[in-house]
């Protein structure tokens, strides 16, 4: 793909994204600039949203952000799904509600759990985006994209013990396996529900499979049955999108077998050479350094790590979930650790409060967001641009700009039952200990006051040169 892509007629406006089809950090360019597409693949509505999935819903919402910044918000459009056609969502619904049909215990299920993902990631500080699909309603289009893969010779019906179904054929596409760069023979199935040897090919997927009395499904020329996995993100994101569009984002997991899957369906359906121009895939999430697992005992949902205190001891604010998040590069692996929280915590302490404004964000901090959306060096920028709006008012407009940019928004401290006057004496105190060269009583009252949750910030004048010591609340 290059700027002479005919496909392609925007501009480039700085933006660099890490694109997984090439392996190279690329100069962005929209296929058309009044029509900037973003499509993130989102939950699968079994259960809570853990940490892991907090990751690309923040990543993206920043990428989401930053393109209406440059496209101007009129002209981006963000569609993230939702799964709640799944066999694990089945199974959920049978575990949980024995005593209801089954089409009853699903829909309790999916409703719970979609409820909750849009609670937690609204406190996260995540825009909505402007489709959220769920699978439910596009069974009619994943039947006509089936319908059209056996016309082209892309997709075939195997009989099973079950009855059938219908596979895609990953022979019948030469060059199946360009996103995760992995030869044919070496693939695995892939497919979210079990498959036998009745395949073609040891790679072929699940496009529609049928289903039992007690299981969910719908009419088709096929039987009644259910659509795989892949074939819905490929339905859902042309409907809203088109059949190429600008990015598609999700996990590094997703690579294969979903986002190859995805691709040989749309392509192979629609006879074109890409689905989307640009593929990103954030890092894996470790919590404390290993894997996440129920069985490791360090797995925590985002309503968790909200409203418990099972994590750290302590319930974590959103903003401060969001900022660890962001403190190393989107492509990299995280340690989601209760120090890194901290950290996060200790430098929004440090940051004076956002103010409403229309002012344009600091230089320093959009280039790097425009650099493959490098959030660590952004928040570095930020956080030298916060120090300059606690010394000078009139800097607050540029770093509260600044801050949206990222979605960030430092909460104010709550200042009630606080007695000023006395932290203005200890202050004080400390001041004269620090003339009198009593390195060690200064630290003492330092320290007791930290320990009360008040934090110091030590500052010179700039007309006297004089020590100035002022204070905030640890949120």
């Amino acid at each position: 793909m290059s700027a002479a892509d005919p496909s392609i007629s925007g501009t480039y406006k700085g933006l660099k994204l890490t694109n997984t089809l090439t392996r190279t950090k690329e100069e962005f360019r929209a296929i058309d600039d009044g029509n900037v597409r973003l499509y993130v693949c989102g939950p699968t509505v079994y259960d809570f949203a853990h940490i892991g999935n907090a990751r690309p819903v923040i990543v993206f919402d920043v990428l989401f952000r930053l393109l209406r910044h440059l496209y101007g918000a009129e002209n981006v459009t963000y569609a993230r799904n939702i799964t709640d056609v799944d066999d694990k969502i089945n199974a959920r619904a049978l575990r949980d509600f024995p005593n209801l049909s089954l089409n009853d215990a699903i829909a309790k299920v999916t409703q719970k759990t979609a409820d909750q993902f849009h609670v937690d990631i609204e406190r996260l500080g995540v825009l909505e985006p402007d489709h959220e699909p769920r699978a439910t309603q596009h069974i009619d289009g994943m039947i006509k994209m089936i319908e059209l893969l056996i016309d082209k010779g892309h997709a075939y019906i195997a009989e099973t013990a079950d009855g059938g179904e219908v596979l895609f054929d990953t022979v019948s596409m030469p060059n199946y396996g360009g996103l995760s760069k992995r030869k044919l023979d070496e693939q695995i199935a892939g497919a979210r529900v079990a498959v036998e040897n009745h395949k073609k090919n040891p790679g072929d997927f699940v496009l529609w499979k049928l289903s039992s009395a007690d299981e969910p499904g719908w009419d088709s020329p096929w039987g009644r049955g259910r659509p795989g996995w892949h074939i819905e993100c490929s339905v859902m994101s042309e409907h809203h999108l088109g059949k190429v569009f600008d990015i598609h984002g999700g996990g590094l997991d997703l690579i294969f077998p979903h986002h190859e899957n995805e691709i040989a369906q749309s392509c192979c359906a629609n006879g074109t050479e890409r689905m989307s121009n640009y593929w990103m895939h954030n890092g894996f999430v470790q919590v404390e350094g290993r894997k996440m697992s129920k069985s490791e005992g360090n797995f925590f949902t985002i309503h968790e790590l909200l409203d418990t205190e099972n994590f750290g001891g302590r319930k974590w604010p959103g903003e401060v979930l969001r900022l660890a998040m962001l403190m190393t590069h989107y492509k990299e692996p995280i340690d989601f650790s209760v120090r890194k929280l901290e950290e996060a915590e200790n430098l929004l302490a440090k940051w004076p409060e956002l103010i409403e404004t229309d002012a344009a964000p600091s230089a320093d901090v959009l280039d790097a967001m425009k650099d493959d959306l490098n959030s660590a060096a952004a928040i570095q920028a930020l956080h030298g641009l916060a120090g300059e709006a606690s010394r000078n008012p009139e800097k607050l407009a540029e770093y509260s700009a600044s801050a949206a940019l990222l979605g960030l928004k430092p909460v104010a401290a709550d200042m009630s039952g606080v007695d000023e006057t006395r932290i203005q004496i200890a202050i004080n105190d400390r001041l004269e200990a620090l003339n009198a060269k009593n390195w060690a009583e200064a630290d003492r009252i330092r320290d007791e006051l930290t320990s009360q949750g008040i934090l110091l910030k030590d500052s010179k004048d700039s007309e006297t040169g004089a020590r100035v010591t002022t204070w905030d609340l640890k949120r």
